[in-house]
């Protein structure tokens, strides 16, 4: 009989925006976004739970967001400080274990199944960094328990904010049945309405499906949601992930025509590109450009090499060239983002998401 994993996963509270009011008292207690504002048509990054009561998300329009609560606050994030904080609490979790994977700077899984405090508990192992995170930080968090990483995900969630949840081993599967599909973490929106299209509208529901009919449905993904419904998920908590990609791209405040601006911005992303490239010392085989219309459709041309590419230069003449690929007509351009996969092999110990719009 295997050994039953201790797995946390820790998730501050609303980050960007507690940070913001953290450090700005005057915004305390008021519905805040962090984010560009409606006049360079940009996206909230984050959301206060003030704002939150307003039905204003990470992602929604800036626009939108104003539309929904006008008396809204919106600031310009500072991710050289969100991305600071993040390592204090690495730090907090290098005392208890050396795995943990970061997924953004504001949540990680941790196994604690053996520690180095030799805490039998892992719930107690949750309070105590939560405990630390507040008393270092001044800032919530939250915590999932269970015995695989998508259980902690889903537990974290439940309690929030500044809560924890545990699921233990014999309440796993219950806890499954009985969640609505469309709060499974990975089943978006899409995948939701599906699923309730062919009628699993819980986690029971899904459970019934056989691993044929989901595979047939949903492709390679059908075996994870065959597993989730029977609370399994043998993914390991991987402290050193490999990069798959790095990119870089640009939303404009004003849509883009005129071709010789279009080649400038190209190329200023290249060289942001450039940049990360050499700040991991990598390159790749995969140069991949997507373009975003004003009318939000979205198209990706890809050009694999024979050998990998780093060089600035060579990643703008490629770029240039998978651009020309695309019939433009007079169609104007939202966003322009240049990415660089299949990489030689650059391990990170701190996967950052880097934010879809740059200010």
């Amino acid at each position: 009989m295997n050994e039953v994993r201790k797995i946390i996963h820790i998730d501050m509270d609303a980050f960007y925006a507690s940070v913001e009011q953290r450090d700005n008292p005057e915004y305390r207690g008021k519905p805040l976004a962090v984010g560009s504002s409606p006049s360079q048509r940009g996206v909230v990054a984050a959301a206060s739970y003030e704002a939150r009561k307003f039905g204003i998300h990470s992602a929604i329009a800036s626009s939108m967001a104003v539309a929904k609560c006008p008396h809204l606050i919106i600031v310009r994030p500072r991710f050289e400080v969100y991305r600071s904080i993040s390592a204090q609490i690495h730090t907090i979790f290098k005392r208890y274990t050396d795995i943990f994977e970061p997924v953004a700077l504001d949540e990680a899984y941790l196994d604690v199944s053996e520690n180095k405090q030799n805490i039998p508990y892992a719930s107690t192992i949750a309070r105590l960094i939560r405990a630390e995170i507040f008393a270092e930080t001044n800032l919530t968090a939250s915590a999932g328990i269970s015995i695989n990483k998508f259980l902690a995900k889903m537990a974290s969630g439940i309690n929030k904010p500044n809560g924890m949840k545990v699921i233990l081993p014999e309440d796993a599967i219950a806890f499954v049945e009985s969640l609505p599909i469309e709060k499974f973490h990975g089943i978006g929106k899409v995948t939701a309405a599906k699923m309730q299209s062919l009628g699993i509208r819980t986690g029971a529901d899904l459970k019934e499906r056989s691993l044929n009919f989901l595979v047939q449905q949903f492709g390679k993904s059908g075996q994870y949601y065959y597993n989730i419904a029977r609370a399994q998920d043998e993914r390991i908590v991987e402290p050193n992930r490999i990069r798959k990609s790095i990119g870089a791209e640009n939303s404009f405040a004003l849509d883009l025509s005129d071709k010789a601006t279009i080649l400038m911005e190209l190329e200023q992303i290249a060289e942001t590109l450039h940049e990360r490239l050499e700040k991991h010392q990598t390159s790749g085989r995969t140069l991949t450009l997507k373009v975003k219309f004003s009318d939000y459709q979205q198209i990706t041309r890809s050009r694999t090499f024979g050998s990998s590419i780093n060089s600035l230069d060579t990643i703008i003449t490629e770029a240039i060239a998978l651009l020309g690929t695309i019939e433009l007509g007079d169609r104007s351009i939202r966003l322009l983002g240049i990415s660089l996969s299949n990489l030689d092999n650059v391990q990170t110990s701190q996967i950052i998401q880097l934010p879809l719009f740059q200010l």
